[in-house]
């Protein structure tokens, strides 16, 4: 038997729900974009939010607290099948209780372990690899991940800037995290594009980039390192390589007389709030597994 279901966390504790009431360990798990020719019967498993919360309540109770943060992370990966090793995973938790976790011999427990330590290295490195545009209103960065990893950044770049409004539009996923007076929300883009940065923004990208590349020691470069620390598949969003004009250049080292000031950028208003508000974006609620938090900060 293969399963249908909506897509969401949820959704996906209901197909545990169902597997575990019919007794039976289905072939496949699917979402609503995928096609699966198989020669399984299909059944679509409706989302019950009561089903959902039965299974969310016991898996702590089972397992422990580290199983289900365990499980929610898996569920953001980029896993193939990893609705089927999540479903097999708490089947055998509900089994084994919490050294289901320990269970490294087990192929399904070893390939979510090594999907989850992919997530997290990948969250980790983008903490630090993200490159911040100032659009007036907001702070925005791009970034193109394997991972779903925005329901982890949240948490990361909330408590770095507190005081600031801030979105990171997920281009491989088409999502955006967006961070607005204390608020956190995450958002289904159908049609986004970056705004064009300001020239005030321009010229600090140039100057940063002439740092980047001033303090480099010829005698001392080694490529090969350099893309083992810094993986090549994130430069494209880092500003340090990105090409910018010469002219750009050359105006961040011979500023106009009256200096470059280390305030807002000169990007107009409409283009700031283009940021947060011109994209069509729907909410997608119960469909990203973070973490509990205080009402209204996130989801």
């Amino acid at each position: 038997m293969v399963y249908q279901y909506d897509g969401s966390f949820d959704g996906l504790l209901c197909c545990v729900f169902e597997s575990i009431a019919r007794r039976e360990i289905p072939e496949g798990i699917y979402g609503p974009d995928t096609v699966q020719i198989s020669m399984f019967g299909t059944r679509t498993v409706e989302t019950d939010p009561a089903h959902a919360r039965r299974v969310l309540v016991s898996i702590p109770k089972k397992m422990g607290a580290d199983a289900l943060d365990f499980v929610r992370k898996a569920f953001l990966t980029c896993l193939s099948e990893r609705e089927k090793h999540i479903v097999s995973f708490l089947r055998m938790g509900y089994e084994y209780g919490p050294k289901v976790l320990y269970m490294l011999a087990d192929d399904v427990v070893s390939t979510l372990h090594k999907a989850v330590k992919q997530l997290t290295n990948e969250a980790h490195l983008l903490t630090g690899f993200i490159r911040f545009s100032d659009y007036g209103e907001a702070l925005a960065a791009q970034i193109t991940p394997k991972n779903y990893v925005l329901p982890i950044l949240a948490i990361h770049f909330r408590g770095r800037y507190p005081n600031e409004n801030f979105l990171i539009y997920d281009k491989t996923h088409g999502d955006i995290l967006v961070y607005m007076h204390g608020k956190i929300e995450i958002c289904s883009a159908e049609r986004f594009t970056m705004p064009q940065q300001g020239e005030e923004e321009l010229r600090f990208r140039a100057l940063w980039r002439m740092f980047y590349e001033t303090i480099a020691v010829p005698g001392r470069e080694n490529p090969r390192c350099r893309m083992a620390q810094m993986p090549k598949r994130y430069w494209e969003n880092m500003t340090e390589f990105a090409v910018e004009k010469d002219v750009l250049i050359r105006r961040a080292a011979a500023p106009s007389a009256k200096g470059v000031t280390a305030g807002r950028s000169s990007c107009s208003q409409a283009e700031a709030s283009a940021i947060l508000y011109s994209a069509e974006v729907k909410n997608r609620e119960s469909s990203i597994p973070m973490e509990d938090t205080k009402e209204g900060e996130c989801r």
